[in-house]
């Protein structure tokens, strides 16, 4: 397997879609949500892209396109134009949907719970059960989790500002974890009474 998970930071990114059909407008609304600079090629641009600030072009702009694009994504039915475009790209991050293992950038099936996101990839083996994988991922997440997640990262940027060492500061944060008090108002969403009990906690380490 050659490939690496990575979350590439999108806020900005020129992204050109060559297609606006369905997986190029799931493609298209993913990145705009992210903050991205979207074009596309296609027949016809969603209002909703539109109201994102999407814009289409004709084909005879794929050249400036590519030219301007930093990822490339290619989601036509147009072989012949999507090799074409993939052949001026080769210098640039290319998302191929029809042949994934053909670019250097694969965009997973992914999902979010709260500010948690979660991306499946089977290696191009099975598009549906990365689905499945999905549904069952989802059904075991609890609230109490994400919480737990908006605890620690309360409480690690409060240690950052009294503890230089990584080292004490992980160690303090499996103890909140496990921390009985704190499990307990998670449990009854009592989120500000568990951080200021996590503020006496830190200010019983100076």
């Amino acid at each position: 397997m050659d490939w690496t998970s990575l979350y590439l930071k999108t806020a900005d990114l020129n992204i050109f879609i060559l297609g606006a059909g369905e997986v190029a407008t799931r493609r298209a609304n993913k990145f705009l949500d992210h903050g991205a600079n979207v074009r596309l090629v296609g027949n016809e641009l969603s209002e909703e892209l539109k109201s994102k600030g999407a814009v289409l072009y004709s084909v005879n702009d794929v050249d400036d396109l590519v030219k301007w694009a930093d990822l490339v994504v290619v989601a036509s039915g147009d072989k012949e134009l999507s090799d074409y475009v993939c052949g001026i790209a080769q210098d640039k991050l290319v998302n191929r949907a029809d042949f994934p293992q053909e670019g250097n950038v694969i965009v997973p099936t992914s999902f979010n719970i709260g500010d948690i996101e979660i991306s499946i990839f089977t290696n191009g083996k099975s598009p549906l059960m990365a689905r499945q994988l999905r549904k069952k991922i989802q059904s075991i997440i609890t609230e109490e989790d994400i919480l737990e997640i908006e605890l620690q990262d309360y409480a690690r940027s409060k240690l950052k500002k009294v503890i230089s060492n990584q080292k004490k500061r992980r160690k303090f944060l499996y103890e909140l974890f496990e921390d009985k008090k704190i499990n307990d108002l998670i449990e009854n969403n009592e989120i500000d009474e568990a951080k200021n009990h996590i503020d006496n906690l830190i200010r019983g380490l100076l």
